[in-house]
């Protein structure tokens, strides 16, 4: 099989959707031997941040000399993004080969009588598969959606359970309080493993303290307001925690120092557990930690990729993420009106979003998604901003990713701003345009 075969069959599969439930991939694992049962996890959750945790959690381990398997979605640049050992995509030889096995387990799953997988649980397969392969001494995983009934909550061996912000998104498959939304969430929490949080709301930091209790494990907040930022612009900033000072990090926002204290948090307590198994080779040093965070990249939040303009791109997508774009935006372009280009999906609260970004805006290229059934059609979010400016706006409904780009580009001054953001998934067209443009 090759790469653009493999690609082609799990294309055709992930036309029949999606479904919540472990039923399915155990069955997938068994059939491929449980890959996961050789892999220890550091198992990440959460509605907002969780991929930046996973960044800087990742790449301090890397730094720290530990063969670290990442497992990301969405991906914004390439579809092999999503698996990655020490920041090294995996190759599309290596994906292919680990495809083709897992569609033969498929096909005896499937002459068995058994319900065939869905491509997420292949994905999640194939990723167990080549982090096996690769003998990596901790595995990174980033859930899917939500948590309990989530593909990679079929990992066993947790050892840290961690949580960026939790707020509503997916309402309509984790719950419709944010109390369910976190319960959902929760569910990666395994007995005796250590939980990590970001700060969270009070109803949310009831089910994770319920949680964490019925299982007998350690529950810490990471604690930004102990912080002290010393340096900060839209390129990145410098600040001081729990005693260690000068970190440096390359992704602007305040809201990514909360990530951050959040993977410092993650990482105290990986040396904890390091200890307590008497494998001292794997406790990570201040020194290692602070190159690990200055190394650390994660596209498409709040990434600065040209100048002159400045251009600006960020995956905000529901009320909390774009509330924190809106900040990062009036606190490094005070005062400045920026040209946006949006594109969203359509099960998301847009208008929400709309009514929260207007005020930093004063021209709008609206955009359709690479995902033809999920997107949020361009003129029905063109609409939405007219209705919300009261039509004090210049609102364009463009359609095509390029041509919002090449456009808002040729209609901006090299001293103003331009923000594309919503959905991560094409935003890789955006940079990729930027650069064939360069």
């Amino acid at each position: 099989m090759t790469y653009k075969e493999a690609r082609v069959y799990l294309d055709e599969v992930s036309k029949y959707g999606s479904v919540l439930g472990l039923d399915t991939i155990r069955g997938l694992l068994c059939e491929l031997g449980n890959p996961q049962d050789d892999l220890q996890f550091i198992h990440i959750a959460g509605t907002n941040g969780k991929g930046s945790v996973l960044a800087y959690t990742s790449t301090i381990l890397s730094e720290a000399g530990l063969k670290t398997g990442r497992y990301v979605s969405p991906t914004v640049m390439s579809y092999l993004e999503r698996i990655q050992v020490d920041g090294q995509w995996i190759s599309e030889e290596i994906f292919a080969e680990l495809v083709e096995k897992v569609q033969k387990a498929v096909a005896r799953m499937e002459a068995a009588g058994k319900e065939s997988p869905t491509v997420f649980e292949m994905e999640t397969a194939i990723a167990f598969l080549y982090f096996r392969k690769m003998k990596c001494d901790v595995v990174v995983l980033e859930t899917g959606l939500g948590g309990k009934l989530d593909a990679t909550n079929i990992v066993e061996h947790t050892v840290i359970a961690a949580f960026g912000t939790i707020s509503r998104d997916h309402m309509g498959f984790l719950g419709e309080t944010l109390s369910e939304i976190a319960e959902n969430k929760a569910g990666i929490i395994k007995q005796g493993c250590k939980v990590v949080s970001a700060p969270q709301k009070p109803e949310v930091r009831e089910v994770l303290e319920r949680e964490a209790a019925k299982y007998g494990c350690p529950l810490v907040y990471a604690r930004p307001e102990k912080t002290v930022v010393s340096q900060e612009d839209y390129k990145g900033q410098v600040f001081s925690y729990q005693g260690m000072d000068a970190i440096r990090i390359g992704l602007a926002g305040r809201h990514q120092i909360v990530n951050a204290v959040t993977a410092w948090e993650v990482i105290h307590a990986w040396n904890s557990v390091a200890m307590e198994q008497e494998k001292l080779h794997n406790v990570v040093s201040k020194q290692v930690m602070r190159s690990g965070f200055e190394k650390t990249e994660w596209i498409g939040r709040f990434t600065c990729v040209s100048e002159n303009p400045v251009f600006i791109v960020d995956g905000a997508h529901n009320e909390d993420a774009v509330k924190r774009l809106r900040e990062s935006v009036e606190v490094y372009f005070p005062g400045k009106k920026l040209t946006c280009i949006m594109g969203v999906f359509k099960d998301k609260e847009y208008e929400k979003i709309v009514n929260l970004i207007i005020p930093c805006v004063k021209k709008v290229y609206t955009v359709n998604l690479p995902d033809t059934n999920r997107t949020l059609d361009a003129e029905l979010l063109a609409k939405a901003f007219v209705e919300a400016s009261g039509n004090s706006l210049e609102v364009h409904a463009v359609g095509e990713i390029e041509q919002a780009v090449y456009t808002a580009l040729q209609g901006a001054r090299t001293d103003e701003v331009i923000l594309a953001f919503g959905s991560l998934s094409y935003l890789g067209k955006v940079i990729e345009t930027l650069r064939s443009r360069a």
